[in-house]
């Protein structure tokens, strides 16, 4: 194995974790490290041998770069979000681990889409891999002068679309108080409980479901809801397994449908609390299951 081979394989979660900031997206990030990898072999030669971690990054954010400007697509909504299981997180390795929980969740990914690509990678290096400024604009190819420009942009640009509650960046472990919303959350969905699932739901909850483009803002938006999911015409009962994405409280929701015999996987609802509410719930499909190391199927009796 060769010296650059060793490093990529030694630092490929890290950048992994480095290349979904930057792209909101699991399988982007997963092409971007592929495609850094290759550019990192063509470039072989002019590597000095002195910081492979460093040049690795400087390539990486620079594929991330070029992948989001050649996005047509519309900054107010992050369709292309997808979520990070803290299952994979755990195998970054202890440093990443320590970054993944200030700046993975879903609230600051979702900022930094905002962000042009050379801010957003500005902040990163900064913010996140704790780069000084000298550094920061050699991965940019730029000079310091520009990158702490860009720098103060995005941290501007940051302040005016994190959540208002957000004074810092830093993303807690789910705590104790969140950990007990979710037993609520679980409960009320088992139980098809329409009063309950509002009872744990802040009055301007915000529910969004990427690709697709549907936003639910509220509790009136929030009824019609959980009509159609716990109803009487409901298409079955529930089953929620607790599991963690981006350091955030989620639920595993399994559907048995009529007659059926097994709870099949559904979605996967990711909760942002603030103080004893949900705030946010961003649901994303079944396909999540086997990432976060859960079933497809429950065979539940009864």
């Amino acid at each position: 194995m060769t010296d650059l081979e060793e490093a990529f394989r030694a630092h490929r979660r890290e950048l992994h974790v480095h290349c979904y900031r930057m792209l909101a997206s699991y399988d982007e990030a997963e092409d971007a490290v592929q495609e850094a990898y290759l550019r990192a072999w063509r470039g072989r030669a002019g590597f000095d041998g002195t910081n492979p971690r460093a040049w690795l990054y400087a390539i990486a954010t620079n594929v991330c770069i070029d992948a989001a400007r050649r996005r047509a697509r519309d900054r107010k909504e992050v369709s292309w979000l997808s979520p990070y299981p803290d299952a994979v997180l755990d195998g970054a390795g202890p440093d990443t681990l320590a970054e993944a929980r200030e700046t993975i969740e879903l609230a600051f990914l979702a900022a930094l889409q905002v962000l042009p690509p050379r801010q957003r990678a500005a902040l990163l290096a900064r913010e996140v891999l704790g780069l000084p400024a000298a550094e920061t604009a050699a991965l940019l190819d730029t000079s310091v002068a520009a990158a702490n420009s860009a720098l103060q942009r995005a941290r501007a640009t940051m302040r005016d679309h994190l959540p208002s509650h957000r004074e810092d960046w830093a993303a807690r472990e789910p705590n104790p108080a969140e950990k007990e919303l979710l037993e609520r959350f679980i409960d009320a969905h088992e139980r098809c409980d329409a009063v309950a699932a509002l009872s744990v739901a802040a009055q301007d909850i915000r529910v969004t479901m990427p690709p697709a483009p549907m936003c639910f803002d509220g509790h009136d938006a929030l009824v019609p809801l959980l009509e159609r999911a716990f109803g009487p015409d409901r298409h079955g009962d529930w089953r929620l397994l607790p599991t963690a994405v981006n350091r955030m409280p989620a639920a595993a929701a399994f559907l048995r449908r009529p007659g059926d015999s097994v709870f099949r996987g559904f979605k996967l609802d990711v909760l942002r609390v603030e103080g004893d509410r949900i705030a946010e719930i961003t649901t994303f499909g079944w396909s999540w299951f086997t990432r976060c190391g859960l079933p497809e199927v429950l065979d539940v009796p009864g």
